[in-house]
């Protein structure tokens, strides 16, 4: 379709010339008619060309002008025309991507400067492209050399958390283990008391390590929504731990999947933190949409808690999930107490373009 018009309007140009041309030889006719006219005036004695005459040779002015005018207009048309296909086909072939092609420049009229300057114009593109590609490739090493550092740190923590929870059990077990071995004849009772305190350790530590494995092994939406994620994630965990869920999760469809995936990854960061630290029975989940202003989430556990001012704030944990939420321009609330839970708020507004 495109092409079409260009075509049309090509064909137009020689149009245009031929036209041009047969106006000129017209009103050049017209003015030799005149003159005729004007001589007789003057001298209509001393001529023998009458009115007659003079417009028999207008006419034949008029047809040889008229002649000339097409072959003259035709020829400059033709070449005109060759120049603007040039032009035309050389920006098509800059549209296809080939900015390295060039046309050549072989007068310097209108049409020339205006071919120099479609050839400046993709050395500029061409410089653009390059520039592009590099940064690209820059772009590329960079995120590879954050992906590497990323799973560095990552490693290490995951060291520091089986060193600090699971390794530190495991070493329990086995002094506690030995120890019973040993007075199990002699004093039973203490021996069957240290053996419920390992099969706790024991539990605790199978705990620690179902945190850590969600880390390694995290569930992801694909392509479900986010409420369909957060309950396989909770069916998953409830068939695994002896935590009770109780949720009530709301169908959420105004949100982009970038922010469903932040989402999922605070709640999935805060499961874990209690399934490690929280030794909790019951975790409450909430998930609702408040008209079209926000999305509110919360969720609770039962658990030990913990004093918010003794807490280090920039615990990995916390820390990652308030970075989380403010990266979606979400706020985050948490409360907790010794003996009385730990309770987790989020308000993630809903943008005008998401609903």
């Amino acid at each position: 379709m495109i092409g079409s018009n260009k075509g049309k309007k090509i064909e137009s140009l020689r149009f245009w010339y031929i036209r041009s041309f047969m106006v000129v030889s017209v009103v050049s006719a017209f003015l030799f008619f005149l003159f005729l006219q004007v001589v007789l005036l003057f001298y209509p004695d001393g001529l023998v060309v009458n009115v007659q005459w003079s417009m028999l040779l207008t006419v034949v002015a008029f047809v040889i002008l008229a002649i000339t005018s097409l072959y003259f207009g035709y020829k400059q048309s033709g070449n005109m025309k060759k120049r603007v296909e040039d032009i035309s086909t050389f920006i098509a072939t800059l549209g296809r991507g080939k900015f390295s092609e060039r046309i050549a420049v072989g007068q310097t009229d209108e049409l020339g400067r205006l071919a120099e300057d479609i050839n400046q114009l993709a050395i500029k593109i061409q410089n653009q492209v390059k520039s592009l590609q590099k940064l690209a490739e820059e772009k590329n090493d960079l995120a590879l050399k954050a992906h590497n550092a990323a799973t560095i740190e990552e490693r290490q923590r995951l060291a520091r958390e089986l060193h600090d929870s699971v390794s530190q059990q495991l070493f329990a077990l086995s002094i506690m283990s030995s120890a019973s071995i040993r007075m199990f004849d002699s004093h039973p009772q203490e021996a069957k008391k240290q053996l419920t305190d390992i099969a706790a350790i024991a539990a605790q530590a199978q705990g620690e390590m179902r945190a850590l494995l969600l880390h390694l092994r995290p569930v992801s939406l694909t392509n479900d929504s986010l409420c369909v994620g957060i309950n396989k994630l909770l069916t998953e965990l409830e068939e695994r731990t002896p935590i009770t869920f109780q949720k009530d999760i709301q169908e959420i469809s105004v949100l982009s999947s970038a922010t469903e995936d932040h989402l999922f990854r605070i709640i999935q960061e805060a499961i874990s933190n209690i399934l490690r630290h929280a030794d909790a029975t019951i975790v409450k989940l909430d998930m609702h949409q408040k008209g079209n202003q926000y999305v509110y989430i919360f969720i609770s556990d039962n658990g030990k808690g913990f004093e918010i001012n003794q807490q280090k704030q920039a615990s990995f944990g916390l820390h990652t999930m308030r970075e989380r939420c403010e990266e979606i321009g979400g706020q985050f609330h948490i409360r907790s107490k010794k003996g009385e839970g730990t309770h987790i708020e989020i308000n993630i507004p809903i943008r005008e373009g998401e609903n």
